[in-house]
């Protein structure tokens, strides 16, 4: 830029000279012209050059748009620009409606973030309802629904064989708050009408569930709850939406532990919650915007990424799980199997009914007890001693000792809980090469 005011360079003769003349003074060639756009850009450019390097460090530079990414973009701001205080007012105030359509929805990151609402709009996409809550983890999911959902002197009826965070979260942390809970066995729904009291506010089951794989009747559960004026929630994890979708059957709030069969990797640790309703999703979604479990857009990128290939994995699974669960049924060092896909299974027709793949959760316990059960895991070779679960790998754990150690041991028993019972994830190793390993552990 000089006093005669913006300073091109002729495309011809690549002489410099300003841009009022329209022509070049040499050689007579037309100059291009620049929109005011570009002259303000350019005008910013060059000035910016002469602020001091700790300021134009960290000055912001343009993204040349439109973007058009074929993959989501990982949006790793904790903040965002605003146009206005009226902006970010209507933000603050929870207010969108009251943007305009060129205004950004975003203010801060524990609030939402573009890459995490992506991966919310995919697990929406696949559960059905009206919108869905990805959070930190799948306690997180856990946690701020039934926060969201429960006050001081409410009661909820919860199925005894629930996840042992759930079951700790509500006979030790809630129930520092007056929040009572009452455990059944939810494959009687006998059980649950029988808990309901006047102060009841909600109806909690996991469905396959952890690690029995004993299941909820979904219909009778959603039809329950309607009946009573209670909200109906399923943990579906160990089914995923390739399997089974809680909210064709009436049921209002799923919640998934999207480290597991939706992320597929062993590489997050995320939760996911999804609502039939708007009540719903806005009781829960304020409450979860105060804990502050919000999951990260990397990890957000990463789920996205896992949600892709969810029914092949998920698909091939099935397929292993059902092999290996029969070959374990017929082991003469095997006790019991537990598989919603094998005919033996007490609930083997509902599982029909409500699900359209029998998942790769496999538990099933081996002679001589908590003994037989250690000796055998630390035998595997190919099988790997973790917790968690719907990974691409097979994992085996002891759930005695080690998912569901907070969970007392009377209450184990009632769940079906034995001290030997052990938890099998099926990968998408090959059958036949899990069965082999299997085989050499049961010798």
């Amino acid at each position: 830029k000089s006093h005669f005011g913006m300073v091109v360079s002729c495309p011809v003769c690549g002489s410099p000279y300003p841009i009022s003349y329209g022509f070049c003074p040499i050689d007579g060639t037309t100059l291009p012209k620049i929109s005011d756009t570009e002259q303000t850009s350019s005008e910013s450019n060059q000035t910016s050059f002469h602020q001091k390097i700790e300021t134009r460090s960290v000055s912001r530079h343009p993204i040349k748009g439109p973007l058009t990414s074929l993959s989501t973009p990982i949006v790793a701001s904790s903040t965002y620009l605003l146009e206005d205080t009226s902006h970010g007012a209507n933000l603050c105030n929870s207010e969108p409606h009251l943007l305009q359509d060129t205004q950004s929805p975003y203010l801060y990151t524990r609030w939402g973030n573009p890459t995490t609402d992506v991966a919310a709009q995919a697990i929406t996409s696949l559960e059905g309802g009206f919108g869905t809550i990805v959070t930190s983890s799948g306690m997180s999911a856990i946690t701020s629904t039934l926060m969201g959902l429960l006050k001081t002197g409410d009661h909820a009826v919860v199925s005894s064989a629930a996840y042992g965070g759930t079951h700790e979260l509500l006979t030790d942390i809630l129930k520092r708050f007056g929040v009572s809970a009452t455990f059944v066995d939810a494959t009687n729904m006998q059980n649950y009408k029988d808990a309901i009291r006047p102060e009841t506010r909600l109806l909690y089951g996991e469905s396959p569930a952890n690690p029995t794989m004993s299941l909820v009747d979904l219909q009778q559960l959603a039809t329950l709850g309607k009946e009573t004026n209670l909200m109906t929630i399923i943990d579906s994890t160990f089914a995923s939406p390739y399997n089974q979708n809680p909210i064709s059957f009436g049921i209002d709030v799923v919640i998934h532990s999207a480290s597991k069969y939706l992320g597929g990797h062993s590489d997050i640790i995320a939760g996911s919650i999804t609502c039939a309703s708007e009540l719903h999703y806005k009781q829960i979604h304020r409450t979860w915007k105060i804990l502050g479990g919000c999951l990260s857009p990397f990890d957000s990128f990463l789920l996205i990424r896992g949600i892709k290939t969810l029914p092949i994995r998920v698909k091939q699974i099935n397929h292993n799980a059902m092999i290996v669960a029969s070959h374990l049924a017929s082991h003469p060092r095997v006790i019991a199997v537990n598989y919603p896909g094998l005919p033996s299974h007490p609930q083997h027709d509902l599982a029909k009914k409500q699900m359209r793949g029998f998942g790769g959760m496999i538990s099933f316990e081996v002679m001589h007890g908590k003994d037989g059960g250690k000796i055998f895991v630390e035998r595997l070779k190919l099988i790997s001693l973790a917790v968690s679960l719907g990974g691409v790998e097979s994992l085996i754990e002891h759930a005695a000792s080690m998912t569901h150690t907070m969970v007392d041991a009377e209450e184990r028993r009632k769940a079906g809980i034995s001290d030997g019972l052990l938890r099998l994830s099926v990968g998408l190793e090959d059958a036949q090469d899990l069965i082999q390993d299997l085989d050499q552990a049961l010798a």
